[in-house]
């Protein structure tokens, strides 16, 4: 604090993912500087650290071409109105986490005008759209990378970056407890269990939830005893599930809908099937063998192909280079194709042992004590009388 005025720093983060780095960091830098003010657009558990939030941070959760396209008005909306609070009231720093279309155009504005800009979550610039390197570069004070093999992409194109590591790493045990698990869930130790994870948001149900209940349908088919666990995060998405359900005829599924509590269901499975996203690497260091899918409009899928340099979208097959764990997409997305490679999975003990290596590895190498990492990145940068 000086001269009677509260260090103010502005923080802007668009979904679920993005809403947990943004907590941490806030509770580092709270340690540091007890009377910090964050203000932005937050989720709950931003909230929960001492956020204030000025608009609702679902109204960015959106994914894909088309889906953005529908919500382009209210989304451009949003972000004139904060750019126009940020001008008036201009925050000692920014902190863009994740949401790079929503917030990149936002650090731009604002490091134009002297707020350092500190973006949290390196863009996939290593996936596709390369060419965003030189926009992050005019929009950036500093990238905060959660990958070790992203900050050479940065260096190489002079952007100041810090290897943070990844907060899951940090959070997530080395070594789970399956039958523990289970009897806290009140299933039983034996059986096979197949935790289905769909999406976080209404807009991936849409082409999801029907697809993942066909494959569960197809699995019981097979195999009778096998039992199911769907974690979904908000009422919105445990509504839309069951609807498809009773839509679809499956209400006699053996099938567990529970309410948040995915690394409960990930670590009671034996596996997993899995929506690409971040769910994919809390799936990795939870060390359970998984089938990544996913399906957007035929239209996105086919923009993304054409600006796409790797041959897999999972954040497990990224982090280890190569293919270790199975993809299907869009149109190779079918339920007897999901339901023939999660069977294979859950049968080949071999597979699994050598998926449980590769995954005790990459959790070793995210274990950086990111918030304490990021935390002192972000310090750097603040006015020298806020660190007094």
């Amino acid at each position: 604090m000086a001269g009677g005025r509260r260090l103010r720093i502005g923080i802007v983060a668009g979904e679920a993912s993005g809403d947990l780095l943004g907590s941490h960091l806030i509770a580092a830098l709270r340690e540091k500087l007890p009377d910090v003010e964050f203000v932005g657009i937050a989720g709950p558990k931003m909230q929960a650290a001492g956020a204030q939030t000025l608009f609702p941070m679902e109204k960015l959760a959106v994914r894909g071409y088309l889906e953005v396209l529908r919500h382009f008005a209210e989304i451009l909306g949003i972000r004139r109105k904060l750019k126009h609070y940020f001008l008036t009231n201009p925050p000692d720093l920014f902190i863009g986490v994740d949401a790079p279309d929503f917030n990149l155009g936002l650090e731009k504005t604002l490091k134009a005008r002297g707020v350092p800009t500190i973006h949290y979550v390196s863009p996939s610039v290593w996936a596709w759209r390369r060419e965003r390197v030189k926009t992050i570069a005019q929009s950036v004070s500093h990238i905060l990378a959660l990958f070790p093999f992203e900050p050479k992409i940065y260096e190489e194109a002079g952007v100041p970056v810090s290897y943070v590591g990844h907060p899951m790493a940090d959070v997530l045990p080395q070594q789970t407890d399956r039958a523990a698990m289970r009897a806290q869930l009140k299933l039983g130790a034996h059986g096979d269990i197949i935790a289905l994870l769909p999406g976080s948001r209404q807009s991936e149900l849409h082409y999801m939830a029907e697809l993942f209940i066909r494959t569960a349908q197809k699995i019981a088919s097979i195999q009778p005893d096998i039992r199911f666990l769907v974690p979904l995060v908000s009422r919105e998405t445990r509504d839309y599930f069951e609807a498809a359900l009773y839509r679809l005829g499956a209400e006699c599924l053996p099938l567990n809908i529970l309410f948040g509590h995915a690394h409960a269901a990930m670590t009671a499975a034996n596996v997993v099937l899995v929506a690409s996203g971040t769910a994919t690497l809390e799936t990795a260091l939870l060390k359970r063998p998984m089938v990544i899918t996913y399906k957007l409009s035929r239209l996105s899928a086919f923009l993304m192909r054409r600006k796409g340099y790797l041959p897999y979208v999972g954040l497990p097959n990224i982090l280890a280079g190569r293919f270790v764990v199975p993809e299907l997409l869009q149109e190779d997305a079918t339920p007897d194709n999901l339901a023939q490679a999660l069977l294979n999975l859950l049968h080949d003990t071999q597979v699994q042992n050598g998926l449980d290596d590769e995954f005790h590895q990459m959790h070793e190498s995210l274990r950086q004590n990111t918030a304490e990492r990021a935390c002192e990145a972000v310090l750097r940068y603040l006015p020298q009388w806020a660190k007094e």
